[in-house]
């Protein structure tokens, strides 16, 4: 089993930064991407950025792209998000996924989510 815990979320100014990190532990050599999702209140959960463990190919939302980057610490199994030019609309619950080969198939590990507000 993968597990993932996020930190990092916070209250800031619009036109502030913040850095959210994802610590995975269990059998994480068997992950093989990682990705952070956000949901805001009254909407779905949408995909933000992910980042493959071995090769660090990143994909990105459009609403994020220039402002946001994924990065990703293999030693440390942690993955990042650096958010810069946050904008109101960034607020979310964001949370981190790592998907994994399991015996049975490929999985999915989900963090109990990571609150970011924007706000002035």
């Amino acid at each position: 089993q993968v597990q993932v815990v996020e930190s990092g979320g916070n209250l800031v100014q619009p036109g502030g930064s913040l850095r959210l990190s994802c610590a995975a532990s269990g059998r994480t050599f068997d992950i093989y991407g990682m990705s952070w999702y956000r949901q805001a209140p009254g909407k779905e959960r949408e995909l933000v950025a992910s980042i493959t463990r071995l090769s660090g190919s990143t994909n990105y939302a459009d609403s994020v792209k220039g402002r946001f980057t994924i990065s990703r610490d293999n030693a440390k199994n942690t993955v990042y998000l650096q958010m810069n030019s946050l904008k109101p609309e960034d607020t979310a619950v964001y949370y981190c996924k790592a998907d994994y080969r399991g015996i049975v198939g490929k999985l999915e590990a989900w963090g109990q989510g990571t609150l970011v507000t924007v706000s002035s």
